[in-house]
């Protein structure tokens, strides 16, 4: 494991953001939802999670996750990506999502 400094760390832009809608993702390779997240002053951004094992899109509504919102957009088949969505695979490889044990203000800087 490469070790990294204070400054490196704070280079990554770690912000909580309400899951707003939650959209099937039929072209994806490996099973996907497409989520639209509002990050507060960060906007509203789209990205895909590979996240159909562990939540229906309903139960995803609403709830306040962790992205990584400085990445650049990345493009997924015929879908732009515009943060990444954070987890950890389960023991079988299904994620997880990284998300919070309360409320905090959407654009929430992880620190």
């Amino acid at each position: 494991m490469e070790e990294i400094n204070w400054n490196d760390f704070e280079k990554v832009e770690l912000r909580a953001g309400t899951i707003l809608e939650v959209f099937d993702f039929p072209e994806a390779r490996k099973p996907a939802y497409k989520v639209k997240v509002d990050f507060g002053d960060f906007g509203v951004r789209m990205s895909s999670a590979q996240i159909t094992k562990h939540y229906s899109k309903e139960e995803l509504v609403g709830k306040q996750i962790v992205g990584v919102v400085n990445f650049p957009k990345k493009q997924i088949g015929k879908f732009m990506s515009e943060f990444l969505v954070t987890g950890f695979a389960d023991e079988n490889g299904d994620i997880v999502l990284t998300a919070l044990n309360g409320t905090v203000p959407n654009g929430s800087k992880l620190c």
